[in-house]
């Protein structure tokens, strides 16, 4: 029994040891992946022009990574005027979100229905399954950020509704 709880001990030593390798990233928003240890406060952040397959009107940073880059974890930062809208749209990858600040309001499904929407406050995490359709819609002015992996690919379910095509 004792060597079995001896191998077990050995095993998640092992384990921990492996993911305190891996701890590792960027020191700010303009740094790769996987370099550095990753401590952006919020004052750190310098906001910019959000990635053109989000509707105008919002402030974006990358925390870390490229979301562009393929089969890479990426996490982006949005800070959304209030009343700002997200047409429906899909992922080929999983979108994981937490809400910062204000409210985020979630709705699943090809149609834009403000009825069906689910209002997420500060602190509410939700996670968008790849090929599943959704849209957004924030009630004041809400910070949200966004992790996955990589390459990150809107594609609109209305193509009119598409920022990069105006």
């Amino acid at each position: 029994m004792n060597a079995k709880i001896a191998g077990i001990v050995a095993t998640t030593l092992l384990i921990f040891a492996a993911q305190l390798g891996r701890a590792e990233g960027p020191t700010s928003s303009t740094t790769t992946a996987h370099q550095q240890h990753i401590m952006v406060a919020p004052e750190d952040i310098q906001w910019g022009e959000c990635p053109p397959f989000l509707p105008p009107g919002g402030k974006c940073v990358i925390i870390e990574g490229d979301p562009q880059a393929s089969n890479a974890l990426f996490t982006l930062r949005s800070k959304l005027p209030d009343n700002y809208r997200i047409p429906p749209h899909f992922h080929p990858t999983d979108e994981h979100i937490t809400v910062l600040s204000g409210t985020f309001k979630m709705g699943l499904g090809k149609q834009f229905d403000e009825k069906a929407m689910r209002a997420m406050a500060a602190g509410s995490f939700m996670v968008m399954p790849k090929d599943a359709p959704h849209f957004a819609l924030t009630s004041g002015e809400t910070i949200v950020q966004v992790h996955a992996i990589g390459p990150m690919i809107f594609t609109y379910i209305n193509p009119t509704d598409d920022p990069r095509k105006r």
